[in-house]
C-alpha cells in the first residue's frame, strides 16, 4: 500500500470519530450562542440608549397604553321661529339589535344574549313601539345563522329598526326589564329633529352625517339655513385627556387636561310658526288640485322685511328626507332660480312714470289697431282692446300691456332701464342664501327694455320682487328682506340683533306709492276694470292687489300651451298703510281657474290679519302701566 493510500484511511477513520463530531458541534453552538448574546446585549444598549424599535417611540407606545382621551361633541344650535318654537333641534336616535351569541354573558355566567325561547316575546315587543311587525322582528332573528351555519353574533333590524326617539328606547328597555328577557340592545347616533315635517324645508334645510363611515365627526348642514350658517349653529367640540387601566377604561380623577366644548349658537329666525304651518297647509291641496311644475309663497312684514312666512312646492321632510329623491326638489326657488314675472312688474313701471312726471290717471291712450307694434313683434292686451278706451290708472287694474308700454316710450328705455337697477333687479340682494340668482336686465336694445315694462324680456326671483314691493308699501323706501331675528350664544348670553336694512335711496316720493297702493284697490274691487275683480279679499281690509301672468320661454321661443305660463299675485294689506306684503307663484299648473292662488291668500291673510289685530297694542299698555 502506498504512503498516500495509508494517509487517507488514516484521515477517513480519524473523521469517524464520534468524539470527534461531538466537539465541533459543541464548539459551534458555543460559537453561536456567544454571536447571538453579544448581537442581543448590543440591540438592547441601543434600544435602551435611544428608545426606538423599528421607527416607534417606546416611551409615546407606552404612554399609549396607559394615556386616553376623547371628545367632547358640541351640541348643534337650535333654529327656532321669532317667538322660540322650535324648527330644528339636536337630538339623540337610536337603532336597535340582538346579540344572539351565546358568548355573551354576564356575571355568573347570566344569559344576556337574546335566547331562542324569548324570540316571540322580543317581537312583540318591537311590534308594539316600532314599525317592526312580529314576523318581520322574529325573520331577522331566526335568520341570524351564518352559511356555514354558525350563530351571528348580533343581528340588526334594517331601515325600521333606526331613527328610534329615546322616549321609545325607554319603552322597550322597561318592557324587557319587566318580562325579565334579554338580548335587545341600542347604539346611538347624533340626529337633527324637526317636529313641524315639511315647514319651509328649503329655507330651513337639512343635515346629514359629516363621515358617513364615522358618526362620532356630527352633522353637518346640507342645504338652507342649515348649511349658510354651519359654522354658526356647529359649534366647537372639546376633548379630555386622562389615563386607563389595561382595559383601556379611564381611571377616576386621572383627567390631566380638559378643553371645554363650545356649543353652536341659536338662530330665532323671522318665521312665526302658527301662519307657516297655515301657509304649508294651505298649498298642499292646491298642489294636488292644480298640479303646477313648481309653486312659492312668500309673507313679509313690509315696514321690517321680515319674512313671517316662506315656502314652495315640490318640498321635503327634512327628518325623514322623503321628497328628496325628486330632481326637482333640490333647489330654493325663491332665491336660486329666476324667471319673466309678467304683469306684476307694472306696479314699477307706473311708479316710475310718475316719479318721472310721465303718468297722468285720468289721461286715456290709444290702442293701436291690431296691437302694438316692436319691430317684428306684436303686442296685445289680454282682451286685444275689446274694453275699449282706458285711462292710465285703469291700465293698471286692467293690467294692459300697451297702457305699460306708452309709459316706458314716453320715459324713455335707458330711464326705464335705471328704475329697474334703482329697483334692485340685475343684481342679487345679497340674502346670504346659497346658489342666489342675480336675475337678469333686458338688454340693450329698445324691444328687450319695452316689453320688460309688462314683465317680458326681464329675469326676477322672488327675493328680488319682495324687495322692489317694500318700496311700494313704505312710500317709496325700499327694504331689504330678512329671514334671521336674532343670534344667541347660549354659554355668554350674548344675542346679536338684525336690524332692518333699508335699500339704496328714495325711489319714488310717498305720494307715487300712495297713488299706486290705490289704483291696486281697483284690480280687486273695481266691478268694470277690476281684471281680479271680487277674487282676493281680507274681511275688514282693503287689499292692494295685482296679478300677473307671464309667458315662459322654451327651446324655441315662448310657450304656447293652455296653462304654459306663471301666474302669480301680490298682495299689500292693509292698503292705505301695509303692514304685510303676500307674493304667490305658480308655473304650468296642468289647469287653472282664477281663484287658484286665491285659495291660498285669502285664509291665509285672513288669519294674518286676525292675529295682527289680538295682539297688545304695546303703546296703550305701556300708557296703561
Amino acid at each position: 500500500m502506498s504512503i498516500k493510500n495509508k494517509i487517507k484511511n488514516f484521515v477517513k477513520k480519524k473523521n469517524l470519530n464520534p468524539m470527534n463530531n461531538r466537539k465541533k458541534v459543541g464548539i459551534i453552538l458555543f460559537a453561536t450562542s456567544i454571536g447571538l448574546f453579544f448581537l442581543f446585549a448590543v440591540r438592547l444598549t441601543y434600544i435602551v440608549a435611544v428608545g426606538k424599535v423599528a421607527g416607534v417611540s417606546l416611551p409615546e407606545k407606552t404612554a399609549n397604553l396607559y394615556q386616553g382621551s376623547s371628545v367632547v361633541k358640541a351640541k348643534r344650535g337650535a333654529i327656532l321661529d321669532r317667538n322660540g318654537e322650535v324648527i330644528a333641534e339636536d337630538a339623540t336616535s337610536y337603532s336597535v339589535y340582538a346579540i344572539l351569541s351565546e358568548s355573551f354573558v354576564g356575571e355568573e355566567n347570566k344569559k344576556l344574549y337574546a335566547q331562542k325561547k324569548d324570540f316571540q316575546t322580543l317581537a312583540e315587543i318591537l311590534a308594539r313601539n316600532t314599525t317592526i311587525s312580529e314576523s318581520e322582528a322574529l325573520g331577522y332573528l331566526n335568520g341570524g345563522v351564518n352559511e356555514d351555519g354558525s350563530v351571528k353574533y348580533q343581528v340588526e333590524f334594517g331601515s325600521k329598526g333606526k331613527n328610534i326617539s329615546i322616549e321609545t328606547k325607554q319603552k322597550i328597555e322597561d318592557e324587557l326589564k319587566e318580562k325579565n328577557v334579554y338580548g335587545l340592545y341600542f347604539e346611538d347616533h347624533p340626529a337633527r329633529i324637526y317636529p313641524n315635517g315639511v315647514f319651509a324645508s328649503h329655507f330651513i334645510g337639512y343635515t346629514d352625517a359629516a363621515d358617513a363611515e364615522d358618526e362620532s365627526k356630527g352633522l353637518v348642514g346640507m342645504m338652507g339655513l342649515e348649511k349658510s350658517y354651519n359654522d354658526i349653529l356647529s359649534g366647537q367640540d372639546g376633548k379630555i385627556d386622562y389615563e386607563k387601566d389595561v382595559y383601556g377604561s379611564p381611571l377616576p380623577g386621572t383627567v390631566a387636561s380638559e378643553k371645554q366644548a363650545v356649543d353652536g349658537k341659536d338662530i330665532y329666525t323671522t318665521l312665526d310658526l302658527r301662519i307657516q304651518s297655515r301657509l304649508e297647509s294651505l298649498l298642499d291641496p292646491v298642489m294636488e288640485e292644480y298640479k303646477p311644475e313648481d309653486m312659492t309663497a312668500m309673507l313679509m312684514e313690509a315696514k321690517t322685511g321680515d319674512i313671517i312666512a316662506m315656502s314652495q312646492r315640490p318640498s321635503f321632510n327634512p327628518e325623514t328626507k322623503e321628497g328628496l329623491g325628486k330632481d326637482d326638489v333640490w333647489r330654493n326657488i325663491l332665491v336660486e332660480d329666476k324667471f319673466e314675472p309678467g304683469s306684476t312688474m307694472k306696479l314699477f313701471t307706473a311708479a316710475a312714470a310718475m316719479q318721472e312726471g310721465k303718468f297722468n290717471p285720468n289721461a286715456t291712450f290709444v290702442y293701436p289697431a291690431g296691437g302694438y307694434k316692436l319691430d317684428d313683434r306684436t303686442v296685445n292686451d289680454h282682451d286685444f282692446g275689446a274694453i275699449g278706451t282706458l285711462t292710465f290708472r285703469q291700465a293698471i287694474s286692467w293690467s294692459s300691456n300697451v297702457g305699460m308700454l306708452t309709459l316706458e316710450q314716453s320715459m324713455g328705455g335707458e330711464k326705464w332701464k335705471e328704475y329697474l337697477e334703482k329697483f334692485g333687479f340685475g343684481k342679487s340682494t345679497d340674502s346670504g342664501l346659497a346658489g342666489e340668482s342675480p336675475g337678469m336686465l333686458p338688454g340693450d336694445n329698445w324691444v328687450d327694455q319695452a316689453m320688460s315694462s309688462f314683465g317680458q324680456a326681464v329675469s326676477v326671483t322672488n327675493f328680488q320682487m319682495m324687495q322692489a314691493y317694500t318700496a311700494i308699501a313704505n312710500d317709496g323706501s325700499m327694504t331689504k328682506p330678512q329671514y334671521i331675528k336674532k343670534i344667541v350664544d347660549n354659554d355668554t348670553g350674548e344675542e346679536k340683533v338684525t336690524q332692518t336694512q333699508k335699500v339704496g335711496e328714495q325711489i319714488v316720493t310717498p305720494q307715487a306709492a300712495s297713488d299706486i297702493r290705490t289704483y291696486m284697490v281697483d284690480t280687486v274691487e273695481d266691478p268694470t276694470y277690476g281684471i281680479a275683480y271680487d277674487v282676493y279679499s281680507v274681511p275688514g281690509y282693503h287689499v292692494a292687489a295685482k296679478t300677473g301672468t307671464a309667458q315662459i320661454t322654451g327651446e324655441n321661443g315662448y310657450m304656447e300651451g293652455l296653462t304654459d305660463y306663471t301666474y302669480s299675485v301680490v298682495e299689500m294689506v292693509p292698503a292705505d298703510n301695509p303692514e304685510y306684503i303676500l307674493y304667490l307663484t305658480m308655473k304650468k299648473p296642468q289647469t287653472y281657474t282664477r281663484d287658484a292662488l286665491a285659495k291660498i291668500a285669502n285664509p291665509l291673510m285672513k288669519l294674518v290679519m286676525e292675529s295682527m289685530d289680538s295682539e297688545p297694542d304695546t303703546d296703550t299698555t305701556e300708557a296703561a302701566k
